[in-house]
């Protein structure tokens, strides 16, 4: 989505396609979810952006990190807005770049949509419950949703005295933030997500304290990934195994936990 937006606005379809494919690189299990269980249990300042950072500057290519440019990094740690603007007013906050700032907006514009299809598909929400004036608007389906918000964006955003301003029009952007606040009320912060968030936060938990005791099965895990930061570094441990619960998958995570903490089926039948 941020390359097509680019590429229809003459920006740089490179820059941007990079930082997208960086943006969450930092994202651990179970997406928000995992890193707000990293805040309690490694550090209150861990944030799933800067995590991203040092992916690619520190652990990827066995540490030796993947040399990009300055805007590609900044357009990666601005890319997060949780609950606040698309667009932040503070300038320290806003990405240097349009290309960086097109990435924003369209992970919000990617989010809005996977969320609202996964939460259908799995029964969190009905399709009947979604706002009717957000269906109208933006569309039924992802693909015209999608659709919807790409072609406003590009074709309400203008540039002014050598400025480009980025936004859409005033009522699909509405209808966008009023799709956002039907989700955080029905979805993010529902019953069974809650349900959910305590059992990834038993695992991350008793992964982390798991490996914390563990050094030789740390060392090898972060090699099966890798990763670089090792311990000749004189990086703390703490930081390591933040690190590696960080790079997992959902499924990884899952099953590790079940490894180390489940019992072997007998291989035989007891009689």
């Amino acid at each position: 989505m941020a390359r097509a937006i680019a590429r229809a606005l003459y920006l740089n379809e490179d820059l941007t396609e990079a930082i997208a494919l960086g943006h969450d690189l930092g994202h651990t299990p179970f997406g928000h979810s995992g890193e707000t269980v990293l805040k309690e249990i490694y550090s209150p300042d861990f944030t799933h952006s800067e995590q991203s950072i040092r992916v690619v500057e520190v652990l990827e290519n066995g540490g030796l990190g993947l040399n990009l440019t300055h805007e590609v990094l900044d357009g990666i740690l601005k890319h997060s807005k949780g609950y606040g603007k698309v667009l932040p007013e503070d300038p320290e906050e806003l990405a240097c770049t349009y290309e960086g700032r097109v990435v924003r907006i369209a992970d919000f514009m990617a989010y809005l949509n996977h969320d609202l299809d996964d939460a259908i598909r799995s029964g969190v929400i009905r399709e009947e419950q979604v706002p009717e004036s957000c269906s109208r608007l933006l569309g039924k389906t992802h693909s015209e949703r999608a659709a919807t918000m790409m072609k406003d964006l590009i074709s309400s955003s203008r540039a002014e005295d050598g400025v480009l301003g980025l936004r859409p029009s005033d009522r699909v952007r509405d209808a966008m933030l009023e799709l956002r606040k039907f989700m955080y009320q029905n979805v993010y912060r529902s019953p069974r997500v809650e349900q959910d968030f305590e059992k990834s936060k038993k695992i991350l938990s008793e992964l982390y304290a798991h490996f914390l005791k563990n050094e030789s099965m740390l060392s090898q895990g972060m090699a099966d990934l890798q990763m670089g930061g090792s311990n000749r570094d004189g990086v703390a441990r703490e930081r390591r195994v933040c690190d590696f619960i960080a790079s997992m998958t959902d499924r990884y995570a899952m099953n590790l936990y079940a490894n180390l903490f489940f019992p072997s089926p007998f291989s035989q039948k007891v009689t």
